[in-house]
């Protein structure tokens, strides 16, 4: 049964149920869609479009359970589907267009295929796109007359997922043979070889789904049981530190919203899959497209004109950053760092260019030392898949990804793009964060579902030992469905784990009460085979041995010729410095990353201790992201990314050690626990192997990484290749340069003590510190871009033991004490680095002698992008470091005048910063309006410098941490699936004397908590079913039509005892519950920022007179917090004289106040003060390193000013009136 409600001329929800619905039913219905009314019609002609029919959306998933929560049990599916009359345009990659919606819209006539024989492997081969070898196709024949008959679909289309390029790395493992000689190692060899001579503080290495190196003793808090309500507990551990980055290249480039999101998704997965589980801090994103043809007096237009063979590099560029913010955003990751490129050119009759874009992923996160070696299976183990069901998507995603873009029908290449589901995610995120937390981790094993399928996830699980898969118990989202498709979609968000038979039951009771679905899908056998069977069919559609499925491969054999490669000289003219600096400005490697930065989470799990925006006028320029590994304020992962792909192309070598090197000043400014020694790297390639001279390109870049990395007593134990890198059109080929992008990480030491790049007034003088020792060389450049060059000298590290030296005793400096600020040199040079350290202050600049550098071409100076420092101190670094032999010069001073004067021997220049501040921030204004409304790039470019960040603390605030109280009272933080704000929200009610409970919406629901004994309840932010039609509505519809949660919530709001907060998601509930101005007959609402998007910042809000409890002694404070939302706009009915706000945004406008909100609140309270909601976090803002710009003259501040709101809501109860 099909009904129709909305409007014809907008948007339609189509609901499937498996019959009529009642007007009960109907009611709640109503309710949901905003009361939008029933389509009383069967068929509903017109021009729309909206999902495939034949694939269940993830929206439709956490629609219906939101309607199942609700009470209602009929409904099968429901499905938007928007009107042509109201919007003309629509992603084609994304959605479907349809002549009519009728009842049969959702039909799916087609049945399950049956098990196939394989007559001609070859043939096979070709029609599914496999992408398999000559060599392994013979190989399959051998396998077949070994087992003496047909191999089945399922096993060879499994064989070409799990033997595929993207998961066995063939040539990484293969052999070379270059000019006819074979070379000794092969590159993962000599990848390799950095951890065997560096073990250095090496946990796991190369062989679990991330790498693990040694971490601290730290905290952990958490509830003291996973599968029922509890009181969270502080336990110290001993930690270890994950690294991992994935890149996403393939599926970005087909369809880049969910290629980038899943992309993302499954970096996390690999992070969660460590060992017998870890679990991820933060993420990191790369993007590298063609140019985006966006730059004045199309300076950078396309050089070779194509039709793109999918988007264009400004569509992708825009749809890939919105699906990984949008994947960490959902499931609660900040993403706290990475980078951009855009670069195409045309030399010797080869096409260069990001047309298969790079989308590359990364990520730090931790887990504990004791856990970090997955246990062996024993026979009678159970096999468990937790997580979403299968549908027919990423069919192939392995196999095709793993050929060049192009190669095959785009509709295959387009079937092999995953769809993400972030919220499924955090459901199986958290029932494996409980596990691990407990006392007794249930989990012998675990492996992430990505590339493959369940084919890969679970081959690799059973890799030891064997096992068997009932098909007939893994969860089927799409009837129609294949064996060989169930065995190898790769559908998102799922996770295979081996739990003993003993633990099942336990661990099944955790999911449940965190909604992640849970199935036993089979048993660990012992017997090295590997079969999937359907009891209910009697079928086999892969019974085979482990080893021939994964282990007996054929080696590759890589052969090429060396072929030398020259760029032309770059020609340019020296007196035109101010229009070049403008120039590479406007590349968006250059200038401003606001654009990518305002729209990601950069503050949720309250750990971050730096992330990318600085300074009082917040703005992206710090290349260093750390976050804490708990919340006692001293231990934290440091974290950098580094590329040089153009230093590359002039030289593989150069570009490999530039790389590195660009990860290494970037990562500097963090205090790290043993130096250099400290920092571990992933290595990320990217190469369009296979074309002539490349793959021994490849083969210089790898070994020179090696020696580079063993040279600085550093270590390599992770990383990932994608080495089709070659995107193929009808008349030409257009390669990717070879790239190598490094993520470094290591063990923070002072999460306290981070060097930013913002310049302080009263920090000291200017220094440059030469990391390098080679020339001013311009190759590789962005300067090099700007003239549509490359170059044929690149600068790069000519002394490696220097190079080392050097970091070590710039952190000896900042453990001492005597950096104020420091920026490294990169991408646009010396004069960007210098620019850069001015533009988050308004009043600041500096004089700047060069002379002493020695070379009188300004713009080599300027536009070199040789790997250097400039730091500002008090201290006479010139003479300490000198000492110890390293190239340090004094060059300058802070003045309070924003002009940056240069000289340069006879050369003098006065630069404007306001001036140059407005052209650094047009290209990323440029950028905004393709993902926001309504003008507000506009609004935004001109209002950034007018709202520098302003702070008044409250009088006599000591900054003391809260002394521990004597007596505690019981409050409960309330989360839903989705919800990401709880520990951080929980920590600061313990700090300020609360026992703090753990409460899940399924508690109530389900009767195990009714809060009679709490007194204190904070629902918290998030993402509650994904945000699905509405914020808050599934959460608000599970009080709403249960009777029991609504009678407990109700009871608690009308108690006289109580105090509630509600922030940011948990705000959204209580407004949409009524609750906080109940007796109103038309209530507050809350929508859509203005801005259309989700928005983050670190902004000031006034605290205002009002009646609320937790305010009280904080009203007339202006303080800093952290925003971070997409429906964050308070819309209220009548005056403002009518309402308790109780905070409003300093700054009425936008950027500051991000949603557009009525009277320019920020939070509102109830009439007598006794609940309180709000959009900021205050709890992402407890500590002063949370504060993304905290008080120069506070330093010894342990806490910031919103304790105070804790305290007070403590004294309110412990001492009732």
């Amino acid at each position: 049964m099909i009904e129709f409600f909305g409007n014809k001329k907008k948007k339609v929800y189509v609901v499937q149920s498996t019959s009529k619905l009642q007007t009960f039913d109907l009611d709640k219905l109503y309710w949901l869609f905003n009361n939008e009314s029933k389509i009383k019609v069967s068929e509903i002609k017109g021009s729309f479009y909206g999902p495939k029919s034949s694939m269940v959306s993830p929206w439709s998933t956490n629609a219906v359970e939101i309607t199942r929560i609700m009470g209602i049990e009929k409904i099968l599916r429901i499905e938007e589907f928007f009107s042509f009359q109201n919007s003309k345009s629509f992603d084609p990659m994304l959605f479907t267009k349809y002549a009519k919606l009728d009842q049969n819209i959702f039909e799916n006539s087609t049945a399950p295929e049956k098990i196939k024989e394989i007559n001609d492997i070859n043939l096979f081969n070709i029609e599914e796109g496999l992408a398999l070898s000559v060599e392994e196709i013979e190989y399959l024949e051998g396998l077949s007359n070994k087992l003496k008959r047909k191999l089945t679909d399922s096993e060879v289309f499994g064989f070409s997922q799990v033997n595929s390029e993207h998961c066995r790395h063939k040539i990484f493992n293969g052999q070379f043979s270059i000019d006819d000689k074979v070379k000794k190692l092969s590159l993962f060899e000599m990848i390799k070889k950095t951890s065997r001579i560096n073990p250095n503080s090496i946990i796991s290495a190369y062989k679990d789904n991330v790498a693990f190196i040694e971490g601290p003793k730290i905290e952990q808090f958490a509830p003291l049981k996973g599968n029922l309500p509890s009181e969270y507990v502080k336990k110290s551990f001993k930690s270890v530190i994950s690294i991992k980055a994935e890149t996403h290249n393939f599926p970005t480039t087909v369809e880049a919203f969910n290629g980038s999101a899943t992309g993302s998704g499954g970096e996390i997965r690999d992070r969660l899959a460590g060992g017998r589980g870890s679990l991820p801090l933060s993420g990191s994103a790369v993007y590298m497209t063609s140019y985006t043809g966006l730059q004045h007096k199309n300076l950078f237009n396309s050089i070779f004109k194509r039709k793109w063979l999918y988007q264009s590099p400004r569509d992708i560029l825009t749809k890939a950053s919105n699906g990984a913010s949008d994947f960490g955003n959902k499931f609660g990751q900040p993403l706290i760092n990475g980078s951009i490129l855009t670069f195409e050119h045309k030399e010797n009759e080869t096409f260069y260019g990001y047309d298969k874009v790079v989308m590359l992923a990364g990520g730090i996160g931790f887990g504990k030392a004791d856990q970090s070696k997955k246990f062996k299976p024993k026979k009678g183990d159970k096999v468990v898949i937790i997580g979403g069901d299968n549908y027919r998507i990423g069919m192939g995603g392995a196999a095709v990804s793993s050929s060049d873009t192009g190669k095959f029908k785009t509709q295959l290449e387009l079937n092999a793009v995953q769809r993400s589901n972030p919220e499924m995610q955090k459901r199986v995120s958290n029932a494996i964060r409980s596990m691990v937390e407990s006392s007794n981790n249930p989990i012998v094993s675990i492996h992430d579902h990505g590339a493959g399928g369940h084919l890969n996830c679970l081959s690799e699980l059973l890799e030891e030992c064997g096992g068997k898969i009932n098909i007939d118990s893994l969860p089927i989202g799409d009837l129609t469905l294949s064996y060989k498709e169930i065995i190898g979609n790769e559908s998102q968000e799922r996770m295979g784990l081996i739990i003993s038979s003993i633990d099942v039951e336990l661990a099944s009771k955790v999911a449940k009460r965190e909604r992640a679905p849970f199935y036993v899908v089979g048993e660990v056998t012992g017997d090295n085979n590997f079969c999937f069977f359907s009891k209910k069919n009697n079928d086999i559609p892969l019974n085979m041995k482990i080893d021939d499925l994964i282990g007996n491969s054929p080696k590759t054999i890589i052969k090429d010729q060396t072929s030398k490669v020259s760029f032309k000289q770059i020609v340019y003219d020296e007196n035109k410095i101010e229009e070049n600096i403008e120039k590479i400005f406007q590349l968006e490697s250059v200038g401003s990353k606001d654009w990518l930065t305002n729209k990601v989470d950069r503050c949720v799990t309250g750990k971050v201790a730096q992330q990318q925006c600085i300074g009082e006028l917040q703005l992206p320029l710090s290349n260093c992201g750390v976050m804490a590994l708990d919340y006692n304020g001293k231990n934290g992962v440091a974290t950098s990314v580094g590329h040089s792909p153009l230093t590359g192309l002039i030289d593989p070598k150069i570009g490999s050690i530039n790389s590195i090197a660009k990860s290494l000043t970037n990562i500097i400014w963090a205090p790290l626990e043993k130096g250099l020694e400290s920092v571990s790297l992933s290595a990320n390639w990217m190469w369009p192997c296979k074309n002539k001279g490349e793959d021994h390109r490849l083969y210089l870049a790898v070994e020179a990484c090696s020696t580079f990395a063993i040279n600085l007593g550093i270590n390599i134990p992770t990383g990932k290749d994608s080495l089709s890198m070659t995107q193929k059109y009808d008349k030409m080929n257009v390669l990717c340069p070879g790239t190598v992008i490094i993520t470094a990480a290591g063990n923070c030491s002072d999460i306290t003590n981070i060097i930013s790049p913002a310049l302080k007034e009263k920090g000291g003088d200017i220094y440059y510190i030469d990391m390098s020792n080679d020339n001013f060389y311009l190759g590789g450049s962005a300067f090099a871009q700007i003239h549509k060059s490359i170059g044929k000298k690149a600068p790069t590290i000519k002394d490696d033991s220097y190079f080392k030296k050097a970091f070590n005793l710039i952190q000896k400096l900042i453990n001492n004490n005597k950096i104020s600020s420091g920026h490294d040199i990169g991408s646009g040079g010396l004069i960007t680095t210098l620019m850069e350290m001015c533009f988050p202050r308004l009043n600041i600049g500096m004089h700047i002698d060069l002379d002493d550098l020695e070379e009188e071409d300004t713009s080599k100076i300027f536009f070199s992008e040789k790997i250097g420092l400039i730091l500002q101190s008090k201290f006479d670094i010139e003479s300490i470091l000198k000492k110890e032999k390293i190239k340090c010069i004094r060059i300058g001073s802070v003045v309070t005048k924003p002009i940056l004067k240069v000289k340069n021997h006879s050369q003098l220049l006065e630069l404007q910063i306001s001036k140059y501040r407005k052209k650094w921030m047009k290209i990323s204004s440029k950028m905004e309006q393709f993902q926001t409304k309504n003008d507000f790039a506009v609004v935004r470019a001109g209002n950034v410098v007018k709202q520098p960040l302003k702070f008044k603390f409250p009088s006599g605030f000591s900054g003391i941490y809260p002394k521990k109280k004597n007596d505690t009272v019981n409050a409960a933080v309330l989360r839903e699936k989705g919800s990401n704000s709880e520990r951080e929200m929980a920590y600061i009610m313990d700090m300020c004397g609360f026992k703090v409970r753990d409460v899940h919406m399924t508690d109530i629901i389900e009767g195990r908590e009714n809060l009679k004994d709490i007194n204190f309840l904070v629902s918290v932010g998030g993402f509650s079913n994904s945000d699905v039609l509405g914020s808050a509505k599934g959460w608000a519809g599970a009080f709403k039509y249960n009777l029991n949660a609504k009678k407990i919530i109700t009871d608690f709001f009308n108690r006289g005892d109580t105090l509630t907060l509600g922030v940011c998601n948990g705000c959204q509930l209580f407004i949409e519950l009524g609750m906080i101005n109940s007796d109103d007959k038309k209530k507050p609402k809350m929508e859509f920022n203005d801005s259309g998007k989700f928005e983050c910042i670190f902004s000031p809000v006034e605290i205002k007179k009002s009646s609320s409890i937790m305010m009280k002694s904080l009203e007339g404070s202006i303080l800093g917090i952290w925003s971070a939302h997409g429906e964050g706009k308070f819309s209220f009915p009548y005056e403002e004289k009518k309402y308790e706000i109780s905070g409003k945004y300093y700054y009425g406008k936008y950027p500051s106040n991000p949603n557009g909100s009525d009277f320019n609140t920020a939070m509102l309270c109830s009439k007598d003060g006794r609940h309180l909601v709000m959009m900021p976090h205050l709890e992402r803002s407890t500590f002063p390193w949370n504060w993304a710009h905290y008080p120069e003259n506070r330093k010894n501040d342990s806490v910031s000013p919103w304790v105070i709101a804790f305290q007070n809501a403590y004294n309110w109860l412990i001492n009732p009136k």
